[in-house]
């Protein structure tokens, strides 16, 4: 039996690490990145702590590919409220939201095209859709990585790589703060949503699918404001 391996990044907390604790028990090898250490004990589990925003990111991300795994994660996701007091925060949402993911799939989609082979997943959001005035960097991120993940998965579907791009609503994780959001699923469902892509592997995957139809009449309605 040939041994299934996974690269987690964004996996200290939320989704990343309850897929990470699930895939070691599923009896996967898995690497994890992030930036803290792992509390994580396991045989089959390695951990390197580095930043998606560092200069030497791609760099530490390409010493875990000496024997590349055949599934990638990026579960890294931060965003806040829009605040003029802190707008150089904006910057950053990108670069975590977007460019970390663009950096992470430049370093590991030739060796996936060589392979002829691999499987990555990015988790967005179905706040991609939205213009939002709230948070208008978190929406706009997710909607370039959406569009960006979705396009190259056609890209490189004549090559034997997947892309999966999953669109989530509210997940009870730390990036939601209010105590009663709508339609919000636990991290454990999130996480066999993303174990369902796994085995699936789809370009575009929503859930919930109300929320994700809700949005899109939003967005319709918006069109027609004065």
């Amino acid at each position: 039996m040939v041994n299934k391996s996974a690269l987690i990044i964004g996996n200290s907390d939320g989704i990343g690490l309850a897929l990470t604790k699930q895939l070691l028990l599923l009896g996967w090898d898995v690497i994890g990145l992030s930036k803290s250490d792992s509390r994580i004990k396991d045989s089959k589990y390695s951990h390197l702590v580095v930043d998606v925003t560092a200069d030497n990111f791609m760099q530490k991300l390409q010493t875990t590919l000496v024997d590349p795994p055949e599934l990638y994660v990026y579960c890294v996701g931060i965003g806040e409220d829009f605040s003029i007091d802190s707008i150089s925060f904006e910057q950053k949402v990108f670069q975590v939201n977007l460019m970390g993911a663009v950096k992470t799939i430049e370093t590991v989609l030739p060796i996936l095209i060589k392979k002829r082979g691999g499987h990555i997943i990015v988790l967005s959001s179905i706040a991609d859709e939205l213009n939002s005035p709230e948070s208008p960097s978190y929406s706009a991120s997710k909607a370039g990585l959406s569009s960006y993940v979705e396009g190259l998965a056609l890209a490189v579907k004549k090559d034997g790589v997947s892309l999966s791009n999953i669109r989530f609503g509210f997940v009870d994780s730390k990036m939601a703060k209010g105590e009663k959001l709508p339609l919000m699923m636990t991290v454990d469902k999130a996480v066999e949503h993303v174990l369902c892509c796994v085995e699936k592997k789809p370009i575009r995957y929503s859930r919930p699918r109300i929320m994700a139809l809700i949005v899109i009449a939003i967005r319709w309605f918006s069109r027609f404001k004065v």
